[in-house]
Parts: structure tokens; sequence; C-alpha cells
């Protein structure tokens, strides 16, 4: 029997977190301020969404729009902060100003996470090789999940890419799941389904309103029974 694909919803509030459960999400993102791509989230948030739902839940740790580490020393508080919260799950990463992957600061973050498993998140679409930044991060503990769209643009820019790592599962640098996720829309998921991607994350594309609104639980289960099987309807939202 195949396993049931991952839904990975991003969530602002706790009104978020509800819907996304109802709809059928297997997994929350955790963040603030859109406009920047999303921040990490206030403590209170956390806690909050964690006593409203019981599902697995990521916390964003990124202090500033852009990719840079920015002040290492607050990201360590935050992340401290974060799990004296209730955090128990994540998602960061940062690069240095020529597209390498800021190693310095995301063993700093490992260190303070103690084996909390967490998610490299779409830094890697900026990366000046991806293959490179795989491998320097292969064996840091907890680390078991890339959300990515294969390419900066988006997930129509890199189908291609997607399914190549895909087909590289096991490989050193390649044991981590493939969360796709970046302008992701339902009529994607049957060929990433077909290439063996198994994991997916929305975020616009589960608020009819846009970032504005709520998290539609009638949006997510949709996702949802695409993703368990069903024919996808012609109605497409962008993530």
């Amino acid at each position: 029997m195949s396993k049931r694909a991952v839904l990975e919803v991003i969530a602002l509030d706790v009104e978020d977190a509800v819907a996304a459960q109802a709809g059928g999400a297997d997994r929350l993102e955790l963040v603030t301020d859109m406009a920047a791509d999303g921040l990490t989230p206030p403590a209170a948030t956390v806690t909050g969404i964690r006593a409203a739902v019981d599902i697995d839940l990521r916390v964003m740790l990124r202090l500033a729009d852009g990719f840079a580490a920015g002040d290492v020393d607050r990201l360590v508080r935050v992340a401290h902060e974060m799990r004296d919260a209730g955090a128990g799950q994540f998602v960061f990463g940062f690069l240095d100003t020529v597209g390498g992957v800021d190693l310095a600061a995301v063993e700093r973050v490992v260190a303070a996470l103690d084996g909390c498993p967490w998610t490299f998140h779409r830094a890697i679409d900026r990366a000046a090789d991806r293959d490179a930044l795989r491998k320097q991060l292969a064996d840091l503990p907890g680390l078991d999940t890339y959300l990515t769209a294969g390419a900066a643009a988006g997930v129509d820019a890199g189908l291609s890419t997607l399914a190549a790592e895909a087909a590289r599962g096991g490989q050193p640098g390649y044991e981590q799941q493939i969360l796709v996720g970046g302008g992701l829309r339902l009529d994607h998921v049957p060929r990433l389904l077909a290439d063996g991607l198994t994991a997916f994350h929305i975020g616009g594309a589960a608020r009819p309103g846009g970032w504005r609104g709520p998290v539609s639980a009638a949006e997510v289960a949709r996702w949802r029974t695409v993703l368990d099987g069903d024919a996808v309807r012609p109605e497409l939202s962008p993530v």
C-alpha cells in the first residue's frame, strides 16, 4: 500500500491552523509577515497553535527578508524561545553573499535545536550550486526535508529539477524528503506524483481571499482530495 502524500499548509494564527487541520493538512509551517516571505512568529502564536491542533508544526527561524542569516546570536536565542513555547520542529536556511550555504550559521542553529527535525527552505532555489549545498548539509542532525520549487522562479520552471532530484533519492545528499512548494498548482500534482514526489506545501492556494484572508478548510480539503488520488479539478490556485 502506498503512503499518503504529505500536505503542509502555512499558518499565520490559530484560525489558520484549525482550518488547515480540519481540511486534512498533515503539518503546518508557522510564520508571520508574508510580505517578507515569512518570518519567525511570536512565541505566543506558537503556544496558541500548539494548544489548538494536534498535527505536526514547523516554526520558521528567519529574522528578515532574504536569505542571509543576519544576527546569528539572536537567531540562536529565538530558537531557544520557540522551543520553550512548545515548538519541536523548524524551518530555516541561510546563504552567503555568493550563493553558497552559510554553513557556520546553519550549524549554530542546528546545535541550538539539539536534534529537532528541520526543513532547509527555499534558499536552496537561490543557491549557486544545489548539489554542493545538499552534500555540505547531508550529515547535519535533524535535517529531514528540503522545501523547494526546483527553481527560483517557481515550480513551472523547476519541474525537471524536482524530477531529477527525486530520482536520486537515497544517494549522499539526497536522503531527505523533497517538499514541493513555490508557485505550486493543482495541475502540477499528477506529474509530480508520477515523478516520485510525495510531499507538498501550500500557502496562498489555501486562501481564496489572498493573504489578507484566512486559510479555507474547504480549499485544503480540495488539495487533500487530489493528493489522495481524485482527478484534478479545473479551478487552479497558485501558492
